[in-house]
């Protein structure tokens, strides 16, 4: 289940996005006491963005942290007073994503994290592929929803079955209609396109990304990696969620039922 992380930001923060993150969203809130504790976090679930206090940017073991992972959105979260005008241009010309304002932003600051979160990013990197997978029928673009919110599960075709009302071979028949790659074949694509988008980040390894996305070892996810996009692991960061796709249309996209 994807995280949205908290740092220092106290209780009301930590609420304010419970309480407003979308119903029935795959993600959850974990409070983070220390630095020491978010970087554990990164070590063992998939972080989507980092809630924080201003006043904890300046940490140096907080800046290392982040320098590791510049590719998942740091966004501010505080009671803003009126002299802090320097301190929110600031923070607004780079130093975070997005700044939140605790007390004026609380109803909808869950919203704003998923649209500014890593997996919207993921979203947007793949945004082709219903188009270059001739995703063509609502069952085919709903199924390719639901396996983008949940990229850190392993998933079967007969859970997805199940959520539908149907049976695996009727679900695995109407997605590989109209010329579009065979389920499995799509379920693998989504999780080494999200593998890649993570390992951009110099603070994760294969072996870290692996577990997070719950491969069964680093050398499944190799293998899966050469299988989808015709590459390394290792080569997965360099090659991004867009060249993972591109490789995948290029002739890699079926396989047996």
């Amino acid at each position: 289940m994807p995280a949205v992380a908290v740092l220092a930001s106290g209780a009301g923060a930590t609420q304010a996005l419970r309480r407003s993150l979308p119903v029935r969203s795959p993600w959850s809130v974990a409070a983070c006491r220390t630095v020491a504790q978010l970087s554990a976090l990164f070590r063992g679930r998939l972080v989507d963005a980092v809630i924080i206090a201003p006043a904890a940017m300046a940490l140096p073991e907080l800046v290392a942290l982040r320098g590791g992972f510049p590719h998942v959105p740091w966004i501010a979260f505080a009671p803003f007073r009126p002299d802090d005008g320097q301190l929110l241009v600031r923070l607004a010309q780079g130093e975070t994503r997005l700044v939140l304002v605790d007390g004026v932003d609380n109803a909808v600051a869950g919203d704003l994290v998923v649209r500014h979160s890593a997996a919207a990013a993921r979203q947007r990197a793949l945004r082709d592929a219903v188009r270059v997978l001739r995703l063509t029928e609502p069952l085919q673009r709903q199924v390719w929803e639901a396996l983008l919110a949940r990229v850190d599960q392993p998933v079967r075709t007969a859970e997805i079955a199940r959520s539908l009302g149907c049976s695996r071979e009727h679900l695995s028949r109407q997605f590989g209609a109209g010329g579009a790659p065979n389920l499995k074949r799509v379920i693998d694509l989504t999780r080494v396109a999200c593998a890649a988008a993570l390992l951009e980040n110099p603070g994760y390894d294969v072996a870290t990304v692996a577990r997070i996305l719950r491969f069964a070892t680093p050398s499944h996810l190799a293998a899966t990696a050469r299988r989808i996009a015709g590459v390394s692991s290792r080569e997965l960061g360099p090659l991004g969620p867009r060249g993972v796709l591109a490789n995948f249309a290029r002739g890699k996209t079926r396989s047996r039922l």
